[in-house]
């Protein structure tokens, strides 16, 4: 079994975690004021290591292509993935929570899905 398979469980928290960042910054409430979560900006740090975990996420999931263990799991995180920016591209902004949100919950059952395949192969 690979190392690589072993970041499963910190990609998963990263996932719980932009879930939480994601209703925070386009939540209902932010909606409901009529903010634009363009305006609203991301503290400089929180910028800073949200971008270079999503980094990370891509690299980890192309490398996951390269193993026989994990390739079925990476081709669908990066087919839902690809699937939900389409979706979100062309929708109204309080479409885009609901398209986050189902995106992520998916994102996250097939993380914890490869946890439990790679805790199964210790």
């Amino acid at each position: 079994m690979s190392a690589a398979l072993l970041l499963a469980p910190v990609f998963l928290i990263f996932e719980i975690w932009q879930l939480y960042i994601g209703e925070r910054y386009l939540g209902i409430k932010q909606i409901a004021r009529g903010a634009d979560p363009r305006d609203l900006g991301l503290g400089e740090l929180t910028a800073f290591f949200w971008s270079g975990s999503l980094i990370l996420y891509w690299l980890w999931m192309l490398l996951l292509l390269t193993f026989s263990l994990g390739r079925v799991h990476g081709f669908c995180l990066l087919a839902i993935i690809g699937l939900g920016f389409g979706l979100r591209r062309n929708c109204r902004l309080p479409w885009v929570l609901v398209i986050l949100t189902v995106e992520g919950a998916i994102r996250i059952g097939l993380l914890f899905s490869l946890c439990a395949l790679a805790w199964r192969r210790l």
